[in-house]
């Protein structure tokens, strides 16, 4: 049996109903409470025994890109048009790279109680992470040219 899927007028699919939405950015505001809570206080939990006192130095960059991740959740809970959310995201994930440069720069880890090779594994996460990052950066980008060239379309007729 096949499902016939609805395609928007663009080409893409139509975006989930706005209750949907909303109860998703909620769950992340509160996901990036709890990763705030953690992130200030996992060094005296003393739960991470790999993570070493240089972690500490990371805590007030790590800590801001969540807030401002809090902060864009709940500007969408009021406003969140496709191409409003690309522009955040691509501003976002310019911080999250910065972010994820300043761990692999300071690297707070301590691998050297194991047996594994935990010292070249992170550091290849990390750089995927990177990677990553940037092919998402792109991706967004592409998305707000593309109502850009959609709006000078439907302006040029």
């Amino acid at each position: 049996m096949t499902t016939t899927e609805t395609h928007h007028p663009t080409g893409t699919r139509p975006p989930p109903p706005i209750a949907a939405r909303r109860f998703g950015y909620v769950v992340a505001i509160a996901v990036n409470f709890g990763l705030i809570a953690v992130v200030n206080n996992i060094l005296d939990w003393d739960i991470a025994p790999f993570l070493t006192s240089d972690f500490s130095r990371l805590v007030g960059f790590i800590s801001l890109s969540l807030a401002l991740t809090i902060a864009a959740n709940v500007v969408y809970l009021a406003y969140d048009p496709a191409w409003f959310k690309s522009l955040t995201q691509i501003g976002l994930l310019l911080v999250s790279l910065a972010v994820t440069i300043r761990v692999y720069q300071v690297f707070p880890f301590d691998f050297s109680s194991y047996d594994f090779d935990w010292l070249t594994m992170t550091r290849w996460i990390l750089i995927i992470a990177m990677v990553g990052t940037c092919i998402g950066m792109l991706t967004e980008v592409a998305k707000v040219l593309r109502v850009i060239i959609n709006v000078g379309r439907s302006t040029s007729v």
